[in-house]
């Protein structure tokens, strides 16, 4: 818990620095949402009147301290383009990325480890050869390549899967039936965003395994008799999996913002969605809170996946 906390409390300067430098790039970047707000035939007075209800009139630190002061006291700001809170706007869409980064993430593991332990277990076979080749290129297609090829082959060509979006439009359903239509419309983009992790995770495990099986721990389970499936799952897995623990739990974060080109392909109604339209809009307020989020939820995983680390290797201590 000590150390919990002292990696918490180190995180709230990197987390101001981030804020701060989240408002610099955003308000340096060319455009004005003024402009889009209130469109190109304004003039000037209507133009100045928009500029002065955002508080966009004030001068750029008068906007920085105004704006930290507010997150530090929980107010994210207004969002220009959807007239209302810019926390309630992120919450709203939170479930969806969580609901999709999350299922891509745990087929991508569980897949991962068990391809990954059956490559190593026939390391130098056909099926060896098979899972490498599978994985390399798994690895080499870029996720709006595969959601096209995905939507093509299996929604608009075989019919097997919606083509967009998180639920059917005028469904109705509810209940079960309500959980199974969101599963239906999960399938083909959590396999885009989990495909590129399920490489990673299978040729990681491969080589943990195949050098923790070469340990001379792993000799003697094998000397004393032991069936080979409890040697590689009971004693060489759970050391392999420490740089897998590691990769995984730096990508959570990439997961939650970058799931921009998966949810567009989609129609995802989640924050990468709400990242691209933000951008459009230039929306300021809202761009720099998801970013903050995104930039939280990172500290947050890492946190936890020293402790994860720490569990599967008793030899760590934390000091």
């Amino acid at each position: 818990m000590t150390y919990v906390l002292q990696r918490l409390v180190q995180a709230v300067p990197v987390l101001l620095g981030l804020l701060v430098l989240n408002f610099v790039l955003i308000h340096s970047a060319p455009g004005d949402p003024i402009y889009v707000l209130a469109g190109q035939s304004g003039d000037a007075a209507y133009y100045a009147e928009m500029r002065a209800r955002f508080g966009l009139d004030r001068p750029l630190p008068e906007q920085l301290g105004r704006y930290v002061l507010g997150v530090v006291q929980g107010d994210f700001g207004y969002s220009f383009a959807y007239r209302q809170p810019v926390l309630q706007v992120i919450v709203g869409r939170v479930p969806a990325t969580l609901l999709l980064s999350l299922s891509g993430l745990a087929m991508a593991t569980v897949l991962g480890l068990w391809l990954g332990a059956l490559s190593a277990r026939h390391a130098a076979t056909r099926l060896d050869h098979l899972i490498s080749a599978g994985t390399l290129i798994g690895y080499s297609m870029p996720a709006f390549w595969l959601g096209q090829v995905l939507i093509i082959v299996f929604a608009a060509g075989l019919g097997l899967f919606p083509v967009q979006g998180m639920t059917t439009a005028r469904g109705g359903y509810s209940g079960v039936g309500y959980a199974l239509d969101v599963l239906w419309h999960l399938v083909l983009p959590a396999v885009t965003l989990g495909l590129l992790q399920l490489a990673l995770v299978t040729r990681l495990t491969r080589t943990g395994l195949l050098e923790v099986l070469a340990e001379d721990y792993v000799r003697t389970a094998r000397a004393k008799g032991l069936a080979p499936s409890a040697v590689l799952y009971g004693h060489a897995l759970r050391n392999a999996l420490l740089p897998v623990v590691t990769v995984v739990g730096g990508h959570v974060g990439t997961l939650l913002a970058g799931a921009v080109l998966t949810e567009i392909i989609f129609a995802w109604p989640g924050l990468g969605r709400l990242i691209y339209d933000a951008t459009l809009a230039r929306d300021y307020p809202l761009l720099m809170a998801i970013f903050l989020v995104v930039s939280a939820s990172v500290v947050v995983v890492n946190v936890l996946t020293d402790l994860a680390y720490a569990y599967l290797d008793p030899r760590v201590r934390f000091r």
